[in-house]
């Protein structure tokens, strides 16, 4: 046992790299990508039960207690900024287009499964997100209808009821199961089990990705071109959005939660949609979905000093 709690805390502080690895498995071993496929709904459940045992009851139901901020600033990422994004696409006559298309959808989205775990890895609270993610998932089936509305290529807003209320009960019940395991296994844990815990949600996210990039190595070399253009968009949107975020929750006075607010800016869940949407809406994005798991998953090797000098400034 010793051994594992050992061997957990050395990946705890590797998990950097764990990502970048777990990201060339997946465009380099497309056999293995695709292998790790059918898997992916049961490890983001294990992503969410690592978190919540991360976070523990205490600490999320404090949280929660900051319930009305947290709408607000859902209602500004999944709701102001994707009809502004509508707006400018339609202003400039790209509506139609998959980048426009793209560019919605993930400015739509609720926060991805993993932010609290990528708070983790960026040596952020992973509180904050997983606040962000309960609530955005929550809101998604009332936001997206007016942006859907506006932007009829993407179907109906109705669509995401089912795939939003699947996933909020998969995060209720990985974290009713985490905080039984906090009540009574896993009770005060100490640092060297925290490691492991971290340990544990970094090689999971690393295995994640693995199964994410099932699109990216048959693009990498049959339209290398397409691929460089759609992993430009990708970071833009990603990097460039927490970037952004986290400069404007600077001045609206956000202190030690902002590296994990800043992070769901940039990291939303566009995977959703696929299972939301027709084939002939999201089969136009599928190689924008393939890239945007390359910054989502270097969020931690990227931005983890910034958001530390932008923590403390």
């Amino acid at each position: 046992m010793n051994a594992v709690v050992a061997g957990l805390g050395l990946a705890a502080k590797h998990g950097r790299l764990l990502l970048i690895l777990g990201l060339l498995a997946g465009a380099l071993l497309p056999g293995l990508a695709q292998a790790m496929k059918p898997w992916l709904r049961e490890l983001v459940a294990l992503l969410l039960f690592l978190a919540a045992l991360r976070v523990g009851p205490g600490r999320l139901a404090g949280s929660l207690q900051r319930t009305l901020p947290a709408v607000l600033t859902v209602l500004i990422y999944q709701l102001v900024l994707p009809l502004l994004a509508v707006g400018i696409a339609h202003a400039a006559g790209i509506a139609t287009t998959p980048a426009a298309l793209a560019m919605v959808l993930v400015l739509s989205a609720a926060s991805i499964a993993g932010s609290p775990n990528l708070a983790i890895l960026s040596g952020a609270d992973p509180a904050p997100a997983f606040r962000l993610l309960i609530v955005g998932t929550a809101l998604l089936p009332l936001t997206v209808i007016p942006v859907f509305h506006l932007m009829p290529a993407l179907g109906r807003g109705a669509e995401v009821l089912l795939p939003a209320a699947r996933l909020l009960m998969v995060i209720a019940v990985a974290a009713l199961a985490a905080f039984a395991l906090r009540k009574t296994v896993f009770v005060n844990p100490g640092p060297v089990r925290m490691a492991a815990l971290d340990g544990a949600s970094a090689l999971a996210m690393a295995v994640v990705v693995v199964g994410l990039m099932s699109a990216i190595g048959p693009a990498l070399r049959t339209a290398p071109d397409v691929l460089l253009g759609w992993l430009a968009l990708a970071f833009a949107v990603n990097i460039g959005g927490q970037v952004l975020a986290a400069f404007a929750l600077r001045r609206c006075g956000v202190g030690r939660d902002l590296p994990s607010l800043a992070i769901v800016a940039g990291n939303r869940n566009i995977a959703l949609f696929l299972i939301a949407l027709p084939p002939a809406v999201t089969d136009q994005v599928l190689m924008f979905i393939g890239c945007y798991q390359i910054p989502m998953y270097t969020t931690p090797l990227l931005l983890s000093g910034f958001y530390r000098r932008m923590a403390l400034s």
